[in-house]
């Protein structure tokens, strides 16, 4: 098995069986991939102001607090959830 150190070692492939042909041979030096691995930075992110009702809130603070997490946590991890399940639906 070869290891892959760097990301121009992987060739360009004309299709599916040539790809898994080559990974058959091959595998990602772990190096590499938690090189690869994006870490957010809170510099990142950007404030926005929602406005819910009152209800609503309480009851998003109180699922939030039955799991031991914040709710604005929460809630972005719901919002992470339903973006990736809208983007492989396209």
């Amino acid at each position: 098995m070869e290891t892959i150190k760097q990301w121009e070692e992987i060739p360009d492939f004309d299709g599916e069986e040539e790809e898994a042909k080559f990974w058959m041979d091959h595998e990602l030096d772990g190096r590499l991939m938690a090189g690869s691995i994006h870490q957010p930075d809170s510099r990142e992110s950007t404030t926005i102001t929602l406005r819910f009702d009152p209800r609503m809130l309480s009851r998003i603070k109180r699922i939030a607090r039955t799991r031991f997490l914040n709710y604005q946590s929460m809630m972005k991890q719901w919002l992470a959830e339903r973006l990736e399940d809208e983007l492989r639906k396209q």
